[in-house]
């Protein structure tokens, strides 16, 4: 008689999650409903994603991050061939904007990947009465 086989699944890596949006429980890709919005729950493990709680720091970072980059980019434009101002328009508004989006997802995907490898929950200050 031969051994049931088990079906453990191993959990995606952040990295995974972050670049497939896959579950981080199961791996299915269900984790984003659109481009940046998670889905409620994983329609293949029933994980409830909407209990996860990413805020805006990625948004802010990355925002700041790469605004940086972009005004470096532009200081530098103006500085060795000095174009129009269409051209920075042109240019730099749909770099910064396909930037922020696509490094919103990654990061999101990441951050709820780690938060539910840790079992990360809201902080509090004191222990519920029981």
């Amino acid at each position: 008689m031969a051994a049931p086989e088990t079906s453990a699944v191993t959990p995606p890596t952040p990295i995974q999650v972050a670049l497939h949006g896959q579950c981080p429980r199961c791996g299915a890709k269900t984790l984003f409903a659109g481009i940046t919005n998670f889905a409620d729950r994983c329609a293949v493990c029933d994980l409830d994603i909407g209990a996860f709680n990413v805020g805006d720091g990625p948004a802010a970072f990355l925002t700041l991050i790469i605004g940086t980059i972009v005004m470096i980019g532009a200081v530098t434009l103006t500085l060795t061939i000095a174009p129009p101002i269409w051209v920075h328009l042109l240019l730099w508004t749909p770099l910064t904007a396909i930037g922020i989006i696509g490094a919103l997802r990654l990061s999101k995907g990441a951050l709820i990947s780690l938060e539910y490898r840790n079992a990360a929950h809201e902080g509090q200050l004191k222990k519920p009465k029981p």
